[in-house]
């Protein structure tokens, strides 16, 4: 098997290249940025891209987006993504077209080599491997946010999309001002937004609510 490597940090891209190297496959490239895993994958055309979601320049998704580039060049390349972190809409990404071949990890669970080998070798014949914890997050994703609103909730978080007070919500709705605020702060509840002193749980739960109101459209 031979696979290309992306990963920024040193230490972990030379320790995978090491791991892998023990059980006889093939690093047939190491790199440090998407642009850079691209052209490698174009001259290998490697059995297996293993990559880290973040990299430079940004540090926000290049890896991904530069396997994900590859997957529509080479259809089926088989893509291992293993991050500090879990992405759910990077997650969903990934699987859009189908889980053969796809994976994806936290660094956490690398630790466990045996693990992390079975994983390299499921993907690279086809399989999948996506952690718990991903899958929890991008299921999280797919559910509406309002679904768990009442209808009057979801009308008093409408009118404050409109950028209406509470008391002109009230007005509207012809209830009083403390029912609105009832409403509201069981809208946050009910959105997991708890109060904070550098965000505004208002502004927060309006974006939330055209979000959601953009997908269904």
């Amino acid at each position: 098997m031979r696979v290309v490597i992306a990963e920024d940090s040193v230490l972990l891209r030379a320790g995978v290249q090491s791991l892998l190297a023990d059980v006889g496959i093939e690093t047939a490239a190491a790199v440090a940025n998407g642009d850079d895993l691209l052209v490698a994958i174009r001259e290998h055309r490697p059995d297996l891209v293993i990559a880290d979601v973040r990299m430079p320049p940004t540090f926000t998704d290049e890896g991904l987006r530069a396997a994900l580039a590859a997957r529509k060049e080479i259809p089926g390349l088989p893509v291992l993504v293993v991050s500090q972190y879990v992405e759910g809409s990077y997650a969903v990404d990934l699987i859009a077209e189908g889980t053969s071949g796809v994976g994806y990890l936290l660094k956490e669970r690398v630790a466990d080599v045996a693990d992390f080998l079975e994983a390299v070798h499921r993907v690279a014949g086809g399989g999948s491997a996506i952690d718990p914890d991903v899958v929890a997050q991008m299921l999280s994703r797919s559910r509406d946010p309002l679904d768990g609103l009442t209808a009057r909730e979801t009308e008093v978080l409408g009118l404050m999309a409109q950028g209406l007070s509470n008391a002109a919500i009230a007005k509207t709705l012809v209830v009083t001002q403390g029912a609105v605020e009832n409403h509201i702060s069981n809208i946050f509840a009910k959105l997991g937004l708890e109060a904070s002193r550098n965000e505004n749980r208002r502004i927060r739960a309006v974006l939330t609510y055209l979000d959601s109101t953009a997908v269904r459209a």
